[in-house]
């Protein structure tokens, strides 16, 4: 899923791109081995905090996207065993879906209850309470069709809002609708 991006508004310690994008200074504490130690040091450390953030799920912030620059790595603390613990400051685009925010999918799933779709990360649910009366499911094709054949259907790609969002600690889980304007495939 790719998604073209506006020029950034900055807004207090916050790049506001485009509704959902952010730009967000982070903070991380690595727990490195002292085999790790040595001349390459802060190379091992930016390694480590892209392994361990990129693509995760902050329950605060939304999904890391990416990180894009590494702020400060200053002298770690050590810790019971020889491990030594960083605080890692960063800069990273992140990925954070608002309640009433409308936004282009990939149907991933269908069956009698709705639809499953995915933007990037996102997996957003659409009931079959929330889809027009006039697009009913298809046993047969396992789709939903209207009149004029066009059929929402897995791989398809559908405008939706969103109704509903629960933040979990590693996952933030969505719920949307097409029963408005111009909603639905695209």
């Amino acid at each position: 899923y790719q998604r073209r991006v506006r020029g950034p508004v900055h807004t207090n310690h916050t790049w506001l791109i485009e509704a959902m994008f952010f730009y967000l200074t982070l903070h991380h504490e690595l727990l490195m081995p002292p085999s790790t130690f040595g001349p390459k040091l802060h190379d091992e450390v930016k390694k480590r905090l892209f392994r361990e953030v990129e693509g995760t799920c902050n329950g605060r912030y939304g999904f890391i996207v990416l990180v894009t620059s590494v702020d400060e790595i200053p002298l770690g603390k050590v810790e019971e065993g020889g491990y030594v613990r960083f605080p890692v400051t960063y800069q990273a685009i992140v990925f954070r879906p608002f309640r009433n925010e409308v936004i282009d999918a990939v149907v991933s799933t269908v069956d009698e209850l709705g639809f499953h779709a995915k933007a990037g990360p996102l997996d957003i649910f659409v009931h079959k309470d929330n889809i027009p009366s006039d697009i009913p499911y298809d046993e047969h094709g396992q789709c939903y069709t209207t009149k004029e054949t066009h059929r929402i259907k897995k791989g398809e790609e559908v405008r939706l809002k969103i109704i509903g969002i629960r933040f979990d600690a590693t996952d933030i889980f969505a719920v949307g609708t097409i029963k408005e304007d111009y909603l639905g495939l695209i």
